[in-house]
């Protein structure tokens, strides 16, 4: 006996669970996305360059990065963007990085990233003949978690005292809530890829933005 399913809503329906409150936390994270790319295009030529002195970089053990994530075009059937909360780890493994003429570092990095997004299309099985009146294809909304355990390859340039910016790439392992029937972990394909930079507003503090796939998000690091 097939479960039952829910109500279905025609193509092109506006999904019957958004409402203000998830349109209002849409919106201030986009906000907040721009406003941490505007810090982070901001012009350092007015402080000295030290991306031409190798080491010359905070030394730390281990960078601790709470942030806010913005989830765009992700895997499945997921409809519309989602929004939700993260953390991530990075431990330096080469204080010198892979070129030992310029400022640069590497670090492994790992985390943990929780986005909610409005809905999904999980009416795709097919679809059937409308007594006679032509084939209907529904899909059905509901909402969708998606939980990332990212594992990169993490590389810094130290552009000046303030300035630092990185590219990642590795595996990172999903696991997904809420699909109809399909809720499970998986590894997504390809590598997850980001390029993000850091604001440095103390020795040991940086506003930190990261843009890519699977998410988006913007934090502050913690360098201990």
């Amino acid at each position: 006996m097939r479960p039952a399913m829910p109500p279905a809503i025609g193509f092109g329906a506006e999904p019957v669970y958004s409402g203000a409150m998830q349109r209002g936390l849409i919106a201030f994270l986009s906000l907040a996305f721009l406003g941490a790319a505007s810090l982070l295009t901001l012009p350092c030529s007015a402080e000295p360059m030290t991306i031409k002195q190798p080491g010359n970089h905070p030394d730390y053990g281990f960078e601790l990065e709470p942030h806010l994530l913005l989830g765009v075009g992700a895997p499945g059937r997921v409809r519309g963007g989602g929004f939700g909360l993260g953390v991530r780890g990075s431990i330096p493994i080469v204080d010198n990085g892979f070129v030992p003429t310029i400022n640069n570092s590497v670090a492994i990095s790992f985390g943990l990233d929780w986005v909610r997004y409005n809905g999904y299309e999980y009416g795709y099985r097919g679809c059937y003949n409308n007594k006679g009146n032509g084939n209907f294809c529904p899909y059905y909304d509901d909402s969708v978690t998606h939980v990332w355990i990212p594992v990169t390859l993490q590389w810094n340039f130290w552009l000046s005292q303030h300035w630092s910016v990185m590219g990642e790439l590795g595996p990172s392992l999903r696991y997904t809530s809420g699909y109809y029937g399909d809720s499970g972990f998986g590894l997504d394909n390809p590598l997850a890829l980001y390029v993000g930079g850091r604001w440095h507003f103390s020795d040991r503090a940086a506003l930190t933005l990261r843009l890519g796939f699977p998410t988006s998000s913007v934090g502050v690091s913690f360098l201990l």
